[in-house]
């Protein structure tokens, strides 16, 4: 599936709003928050993967901000959302930036989609400077309530998603490449529903309760395996 205007209505996205206070809109708040927390004011960050910019655009304010993106039309778009960040279309594999530019990378749910991962991680500690810090999300294969979805697991639900893997695999990957894990999280139940017969909207109070506090107040505390995405935070030795 080719990364067009479509991917953005299709698959895991066809019941994303990008709506202010949605779970999106949450979700970049937080790992907007984490950045600001572990990285340095003023220096330069870098979104791989930066979609419609809504993420890389709020940082702007607190970093020299960089997005980039495979998807054009994306691209595009973002430069209403990040006006002041710096943006362009590159590949996650083949980063055009030069050694030692950042002090922190993100790269959200971008991992997955990517045929060699582990050469884009090694791109990105390529180009985070010493002490730098990589913030890395991806779906969760050691989800404790995966079992309870089967096939409906939301990680399942994208074609795009070809580079699943154990979250002691993308560990591995991390330090290879010269990181230093520093928190290791999840974010929480929220892909309701788990329960058959049980209301959404009682599931979603009940499971995603946890992963709703730490988004709204930043502070991590959800174990590695109580959530649908594995979260990462390392440093560059």
């Amino acid at each position: 599936m080719a990364f067009d205007e479509k991917y953005f209505s299709t698959h895991t996205y066809a019941n994303i709003t990008f709506a202010k206070y949605s779970m999106y809109w949450w979700s970049n708040r937080f790992f907007g928050m984490l950045a600001r927390r572990y990285g340095r004011r003023g220096a330069r960050l870098l979104e791989v993967g930066s979609g419609m910019g809504h993420l890389v655009g709020q940082l702007s304010a607190a970093f020299e901000a960089y997005g980039m993106d495979l998807n054009h039309w994306a691209v595009r778009q973002s430069k209403k959302f990040a006006e002041a960040a710096s943006l362009q279309t590159a590949s996650a594999q083949e980063l055009p930036y030069q050694n030692s530019a950042f002090n922190v990378v993100i790269i959200k749910h971008i991992v997955e989609h990517l045929p060699d991962p582990e050469k884009a991680i090694r791109e990105i500690a390529r180009v985070t400077e010493k002490d730098g810090i990589l913030i890395l999300a991806t779906p969760n294969l050691g989800s404790l309530l995966k079992p309870w979805k089967g096939e409906k697991w939301i990680g399942y639900q994208d074609p795009t998603h070809i580079s699943l893997k154990q979250p002691g695999e993308w560990l591995e990957i991390i330090q290879g490449a010269g990181f230093s894990p520093i928190k290791v999280f999840s974010d929480g139940f929220w892909d309701v529903p788990y329960i058959r017969y049980v209301p959404k909207p009682i599931q979603k109070l009940l499971f995603g309760s946890l992963g709703g506090l730490q988004a709204i107040t930043g502070i991590v505390f959800l174990p590695m395996l109580w959530g649908e995405s594995v979260i990462v935070i390392a440093r560059k030795q």
